[in-house]
């Protein structure tokens, strides 16, 4: 019994090492046996963004929703659509935001337009800094004394006095 105890954590831990070597990572098989299929597929998915990640298609994301929409693609060209069609169910379902491209129109005009408006702005905002700023620093009332020191450092004769 005293043996048993001893070579416990021992085998135990040889039990992990095996089962660490067993179970090491593969590359992800294709779902579909036709390299023409896969190719279209991911044509498709680089089309449109994925709706959980929102800043990758979903021919690079790995999450669930992603998985299960190339699925649903897949399934749809198996079942004869083409890529227009499939493009047109997805925003039929989940709205312009789904295409990584969305198309230039009223709805989508801050979407694309958004940012420049956003630097406009900006540059107004700093313009308009700049020139308080200006506007402060030649407002500062200097004293007489102030006024002679930066004269003589400047060598300018000084204006006559106003007594």
């Amino acid at each position: 019994m005293r043996v048993w105890r001893r070579c416990m954590p021992g085998l135990a831990a040889l039990a992990l090492g095996l089962l660490a070597l067993v179970a090491h990572g593969k590359e992800a098989q294709p779902l579909s046996d036709d390299p023409q299929l896969e190719a279209r597929v991911l044509t498709i998915a680089e089309e449109l963004r994925c709706l959980v990640c929102q800043n990758e298609t979903i021919a690079a994301s790995q999450a669930d929703l992603a998985v299960d929409l190339r699925k649903q693609i897949r399934l749809k060209l198996q079942a004869g659509q083409s890529q227009r069609e499939i493009l047109d169910f997805m925003v039929e379902r989940y709205g312009d935001f789904v295409l990584y491209r969305p198309p230039f129109k009223a709805r989508t005009l801050l979407l694309w337009l958004g940012p420049f408006l956003l630097l406009v702005i900006a540059a107004v905002v700093m313009a308009v800094n700049v020139r308080r700023r200006r506007r402060t620093a030649m407002a500062q009332d200097w004293s007489e004394a102030q006024q002679r020191r930066a004269r003589a450092l400047l060598d300018e004769p000084a204006p006559p006095s106003q007594s």
